[in-house]
């Protein structure tokens, strides 16, 4: 056995998997239908939770365990620290008014304290971390239920804070991800942009804790190349958009089709946190001149729902797409996630 098979298999052993295929927790775009599926196949399935409330985030793992016994997590956002500098608000208002006029202002949002208690009540398999790490003490919770912590990091800082903070895995995101960025501070985010193939290399000489490698994976080769550079396991996002599961629009299915690998663009007009999606209308218009920054994170997030509860002519889901997006296949998820590993073992 070859020390990447080592490696693997460890890591599947431990999480309950067959193939080394994690789901990407892709808030809106992760219903427990996919992630059954890629559960099924093998894999890990998973829940982006960061708009859902308790009861959302029990119906959903309820959900989950009626369709497969397998591996899941559940993923939280990190939230942002106070901040005293400008939110950019008003000029972000002002700006929005030009597509048209905002719904309601919806309701609260979620407490990250209840989220973290629903999540520890769901028990899944991990529970994972973006834009930051977890307080001791939820890690303290976290192991003390069972379950393994896996934090998204973007530098080989912040891997190595995810594990002095004791990360069981740490999620390498390059900066071909789709979605958004997962950098620890907001205002670095613009910053430092790592690709998955520098990346994860020095994660796996550096730490002594798996590497799951995310960002422009989408076929074979992509997993291949990861384990061989380090990583235990791939996680997978993009790659799944088009499958039945994820049900996403038609159109953005197809733009994620003919999407070249320099098509996406990073912004920050969704949610005032920069994601990688595709370059709409919409989009192009924050990246304009006359454009002012997006709000900060949450303000922009929770102007963005106020628009899309009116009658405004903005774009009614975030368009992710990673630069690997064209090689993503309308296929069934469980085909996706054995095709993904059975072609990568072809090239070993």
């Amino acid at each position: 056995m070859t020390t990447v098979s080592r490696r693997v298999a460890a890591f599947c052993e431990r999480y309950g998997l067959e193939v080394p295929i994690v789901q990407a927790p892709m808030a809106g775009a992760c219903p427990p239908a996919l992630a059954v599926a890629v559960a099924e196949a093998g894999g890990m399935g998973a829940d982006g939770a960061v708009l859902d409330g308790p009861a959302q985030i029990e119906d959903w793992a309820r959900r989950f365990r009626e369709g497969s016994s397998g591996a899941f997590q559940m993923n939280l956002w990190i939230p942002d620290e106070p901040t005293a500098a400008d939110s950019g608000e008003e000029p972000a208002r002002r700006f929005l008014a030009r597509f048209g006029g905002p719904g309601d202002a919806g309701g609260a949002a979620p407490v990250f304290a209840e989220q973290c208690d629903a999540l520890l009540a769901a028990r899944p398999t991990v529970i994972s971390s973006i834009m930051g790490l977890f307080e001791p003490a939820m890690v303290e919770r976290i192991h003390a239920a069972g379950i393994a912590w896996f934090a998204c990091a973007t530098t080989l800082e912040e891997a190595l804070a995810a594990e002095r903070a004791g990360a069981d895995a740490v999620v390498a995101q390059g900066i071909e991800a789709g979605g958004h960025r997962g950098t620890f501070d907001p205002d670095a985010a613009g910053r430092t942009g790592v690709g998955l193939l520098a990346l994860v290399p020095q994660l796996a000489d550096a730490l002594s804790v798996p590497v799951v490698a995310t960002g422009g994976i989408a076929d074979g080769r992509g997993v291949a190349a990861a384990l061989t550079l380090g990583a235990s396991a791939v996680q997978v996002g993009t790659a799944f958009l088009r499958s039945p599961e994820a049900g996403i629009a038609a159109a953005w299915s197809e733009e994620l089709a003919a999407a070249a690998p320099e098509t996406s663009v990073l912004t920050r007009a969704y949610s005032g946190r920069p994601g990688r999606a595709l370059p709409t209308d919409f989009v192009r218009a924050w990246a304009a001149d006359d454009a002012p920054p997006a709000a900060r994170y949450p303000v922009q997030r929770a102007l963005i729902g106020q628009w899309r509860r009116g009658e405004a002519d903005v774009d009614r889901v975030n368009q992710w797409a990673g630069q690997a997006a064209r090689l993503a296949t309308a296929e069934p998820a469980s085909v996706i996630t054995r095709s993904l590993w059975e072609s990568a073992q072809a090239l070993r």
